[in-house]
């Protein structure tokens, strides 16, 4: 009787466990899912929808170092854009995506192809009546190792003018 107890209670575990990493690629996907529509969005101008999947209180950290855009600011900067017919356009080359262990916080880092190169992309989403959102991104140029030095020396009048007025 108590092998067969034992026995039940190790394929109910066993059970239990796969039920949750089920649930956490099942999130994962959903939450793939969900970038890739913010993306496409963008690419295809529909305003509403692009910030329909973020948070009321989402934040966009653009490129540029003045770019760290609240959702109101972010929607007025990008509105005319959107209405030109196209925002900006990232395609997907890799992301990967984690969750915590509630299943309601996720966080993500990606490489995209976009119109300025390489960028790299990371953000956090939250469940918010069963639909993720983005809370939080952050865009970035990816520039290889063996440039920096070339890049800094470009960037290197604005970053003074920036922290002299920013301090």
């Amino acid at each position: 009787m108590k092998k067969l107890i034992l026995l039940l209670l190790v394929v109910f575990n066993v059970t239990f466990i796969q039920a949750q990493e089920n649930s956490k690629v099942y999130e994962k996907d959903s939450i793939y899912k969900v970038i890739e529509q913010w993306h496409a969005a963008a690419t295809n101008a529909n305003f509403e929808e692009y910030f329909g999947l973020m948070t009321e209180d989402g934040v966009f950290i653009g490129t540029d170092a003045t770019e760290n855009w609240q959702n109101k600011e972010f929607r007025a900067f990008a509105k005319p854009y959107f209405d030109q017919g196209k925002a900006w356009s990232f395609s997907t080359i890799e992301r990967n995506i984690y969750t915590s262990d509630s299943n309601n916080t996720a966080w993500f880092d990606e490489l995209l192809n976009t119109q300025m190169g390489i960028c790299r992309g990371s953000g956090v989403l939250v469940n918010q009546d069963g639909a993720w959102k983005i809370k939080h991104y952050v865009l970035s140029i990816a520039i290889p190792n063996s440039n920096v030095s070339e890049v800094t020396q470009l960037k290197k009048e604005f970053d003074s003018i920036y922290i002299a007025t920013h301090q």
